[in-house]
């Protein structure tokens, strides 16, 4: 896993429940001396342990919580990854440009993190159907990230997820439908 979702995710955990949750979270993950920096890679086995812990030390659920997480962190990744983001781009060119732009440099730069496979399909100027791969199945990220993006630009989106891993889909489906 890419360094930056794990100090993304401290970073959220400290700004919803404090710094104490932090250190209930790696402990209850056993992962209490471990420091997780931006640009590392991890094992994904620290990813499934922390956000278990997580949920079960906020009493949300794992969707749930992994959803609110990708919201709160699409401004954070605009403002790092804007220099590779066209100003003119809003929700929906987002969601349909991060894999030929985001991803690649991901990619290029750290060959360990592995980030999801996007496939988006610009069905029309108000929709985008994003098809989402990956073993670690973070599809509810993908969606909070969708209205993390939505807020960011003050625009109102619609999502729905028409295939699902978590149910048996080799993909997840997901359609990003602009409102407003």
């Amino acid at each position: 896993m890419h360094g930056i979702i794990l100090s993304e995710l401290k970073r959220y955990v400290l700004a919803r429940h404090g710094d104490e949750a932090w250190r209930k979270v790696l402990q209850e993950a056993g992962r209490s001396d471990t420091t997780y920096l931006a640009s590392g890679t991890y094992p994904d086995e620290d990813t499934g342990a922390l956000v278990a812990a997580a949920s079960r030390l906020t009493g949300t659920a794992v969707p749930a919580l992994l959803e609110d997480f990708g919201e709160y962190i699409a401004p954070h990744l605009l403002e790092i990854y804007a220099p590779i983001m066209r100003p003119s781009w809003r929700t929906l060119d987002v969601i349909e440009k991060t894999e030929e732009s985001v991803h690649r440099v991901v990619r290029l730069k750290n060959p360990g993190a592995e980030p999801p496979e996007l496939r988006a399909e610009r069905r029309s100027p108000e929709e985008v159907v994003l098809t989402y791969a990956s073993p670690r199945k973070l599809c509810a990220v993908a969606k909070g990230i969708g209205r993390g993006l939505a807020f960011h630009f003050g625009e109102e989106i619609e999502i729905r997820e028409s295939a699902c891993m978590h149910e048996g889909a080799p993909a997840c489906v997901i359609s990003f439908r602009k409102v407003r």
